[in-house]
């Protein structure tokens, strides 16, 4: 069942999503009372370990907002508020470095008490590696979120590059003994960090948890990159599988926030084998209920972030949450199946993040991948030793022709490896572009 046909069965409105899901059993993993939904509120919350916050099981992405409909920004935001969510997530480099500020607008038009700001120390950019450069930017947030402290504040997308990188970023110039001054001063309440690439950074960090004391962190996790994240067939590198991440988090007691739980979409749309494996255990669950299940079935996860930029993906997701009911243990192993099957497909493993854009030359990066990996997943495109494979891929090429513009295509891109160092799934876009090349030649 699509997202429509969800929503339209639940009536489409605000109060009989959540009523209709409240109905069902709840009856989370190793929660205390604290957690479970009040008859008012039946958003599943969990709590934060140091400071006791109720943070919602749902987290809200800002990252793909809209940056020029602040109306519709805003009617998200409250929608969000109304039904129980309470951590929102944003950074100085989303939006074209808008985001912070649709973000403030929005919340600012709330009590203080009704929401978790957190944001990052985007200082990528070896432009922002000096201190008072640093610093800037820490100090712009508290003015762009119209807020006099930080509720969850985010080394960001520590990892690439490795450690030497890291200590560039944020220990030789003394800015994390600046971030941990701010902590112990209130202007940040938790501090912790975002991770991509190297594990040896991860580990890096968390060995540090007793100078550091990390309240919580953010990790990549979703049942295909519990065990497959190393294993993809497409050339991408990942140190780790999900699976290590969060135990070695759950051992050190930090606990993860999780970013990407449907893969940049593409565990939402699965193909239709495998979409048929889950309508035939819950005919009306979506993919994408599935994913979010899973993520928030472990009890070390204080909050799943989704993008979510339209309001049917929001009603749904809230509905999920509301309250939020774990994976059997039956329902676990058949996900497991998926994730082992759809491992062996050379997906490109993009979760559209759009950090890579802009391109110089006009190439559509994540528009260009989603479109490759739909035509995978749906096995559009079978082995080139089968006897109808030429006959497919001449309907790839005139699928991708249609979806994609002349000038935002694969063909345009000419290796200059700008993308490169922006990607935090640590790509090789030139190579991947060349594999859609080579589908879109000898027509």
């Amino acid at each position: 069942m699509n997202r429509r046909n969800f929503l339209r069965r639940l009536g489409l409105t605000a109060s009989s999503a959540a009523a209709m899901m409240a109905l069902e059993p709840f009856s989370a993993l190793a929660q205390d009372n604290n957690d479970k939904p009040s008859s008012a509120n039946p958003m599943t919350y969990r709590t934060q370990n140091r400071t006791g916050d109720r943070v919602s099981l749902l987290g809200f992405g800002m990252m793909r907002l809209p940056r020029d409909n602040q109306p519709l920004v805003n009617q998200l935001v409250d929608y969000a508020i109304a039904h129980g969510v309470n951590y929102f997530d944003t950074a100085p480099m989303y939006g074209g470095g808008l985001n912070e500020g649709i973000t403030g607008t929005a919340l600012s038009r709330h009590p203080r008490e009704k929401y978790y700001i957190a944001t990052k120390m985007s200082n990528q950019n070896s432009q922002y590696w000096p201190f008072e450069q640093a610093k800037e930017m820490y100090l712009n947030s508290f003015k762009q979120l119209r807020v006099d402290y930080i509720d969850y504040y985010l080394l960001h997308s520590v990892g690439g590059d490795g450690v030497d990188m890291l200590k560039k970023r944020f220990i030789d110039n003394g800015l994390l003994d600046f971030l941990m001054a701010e902590r112990e001063a209130g202007r940040i309440r938790h501090l912790g960090f975002s991770y991509h690439g190297d594990v040896a950074v991860f580990d890096w960090l968390v060995d540090r948890n007793e100078t550091y004391h990390w309240d919580f962190v953010q990790i990549q996790m979703n049942y295909l990159d519990w065990r497959h994240a190393s294993l993809n067939k497409s050339g991408w590198k990942q140190d780790a599988d999900a699976e290590y991440l969060y135990t070695k988090l759950d051992k050190a007691g930090i606990q993860a926030v999780i970013m990407e739980p449907l893969r940049g979409g593409g565990l939402s749309k699965l193909s239709d084998k495998h979409a048929s494996m889950l309508t035939d255990i819950k005919p009306d669950a979506t993919p994408a209920q599935w994913a979010f299940r899973w993520v928030g079935s472990y009890p070390n996860v204080l909050t799943t972030l989704s993008g979510m930029n339209q309001m049917e993906h929001l009603i749904e997701n809230v509905a999920t949450h509301s309250p939020l009911q774990p994976c059997t243990s039956a329902e676990n192993a058949l996900l497991e199946k998926i994730a082992d099957g759809m491992a062996g497909m050379p997906l490109i493993p993009c979760t559209t993040c759009a950090y890579c854009m802009p391109c110089p030359y006009g190439v559509d990066i994540p528009g260009n991948f989603s479109f490759y990996n739909d035509v995978i997943n749906n096995d559009a495109l079978p082995d080139p030793t089968a006897a109808d494979y030429n006959d497919r891929r001449l309907r790839f090429v005139d699928n991708y022709n249609q979806a994609i513009a002349a000038e935002a295509r694969a063909n345009q891109c000419i290796d200059c490896e700008a993308c490169l160092p922006k990607c935090p799934q640590q790509i090789r876009i030139p190579n991947q572009m060349g594999r859609i090349v080579q589908l879109l030649r000898n027509r």
